[in-house]
């Protein structure tokens, strides 16, 4: 500093940025001790979780079994609720599917006219990534606009694994305080 009483601008943003890099830094060591003991943990069940998956997969195998051994069990009602889980039969919603989508909407048109604008969908939209390698000209000549180009306060790490999950909560902590 060239003054310690009267430090310049630069030297406030050095020294405020330093102080931020040590609560930054605090933060991401608690996040990464986070991470690392939920992937302990995660290890640590995972292998009861799998031989539940496993045991559950079997269970309803098994009861799948005896609802196609029995169906006359389920004429009426279809379905029977037991132990706060309902089996037996019911109509399965299918799933239209077809070869040759155009076709489809040609013989919609042609079948169905009136209702071909509620039958068919119909997308056309401008590819924002690729406008985006337009210059600004050449978008301004297509009627569109480019917004938000005002230079913007930037703080950002520049390394470390844990970054994106504290800059999550940092955003999460600046809405925090906006609905307080």
């Amino acid at each position: 500093m060239n003054n310690q009483t009267n430090p310049t601008p630069i030297e406030q943003i050095a020294a405020a940025t330093q102080r931020y890099r040590r609560q930054y830094d605090v933060l991401a060591d608690r996040v990464g001790s986070l991470e690392h003991d939920v992937e302990a943990i995660k290890r640590r069940r995972m292998p009861g979780i799998k031989s539940a998956v496993q045991a559950a997969a079997e269970a309803r195998s098994e009861l799948a079994a005896l609802i196609e051994q029995h169906p006359d069990q389920f004429q009426k009602p279809r379905t029977l609720t037991i132990a706060g889980i309902r089996v037996g039969w019911m109509k399965g919603k299918g799933k239209i599917v077809w070869d040759n989508a155009i076709s489809v909407c040609r013989q919609i048109r042609k079948h169905f006219p009136d209702q071909a604008e509620t039958l068919i969908k119909i997308t056309e939209a401008p590819v924002r990534r690729a406008l985006a390698n337009l210059t600004t000209a050449e978008i301004k000549r297509i009627g569109a606009t480019v917004e938000d180009t005002a230079d913007e306060i930037i703080i950002k790490a520049v390394d470390g694994e844990v970054d994106k999950l504290v800059n999550a909560l940092l955003a999460e902590a600046e809405q925090w305080e906006v609905a307080a």
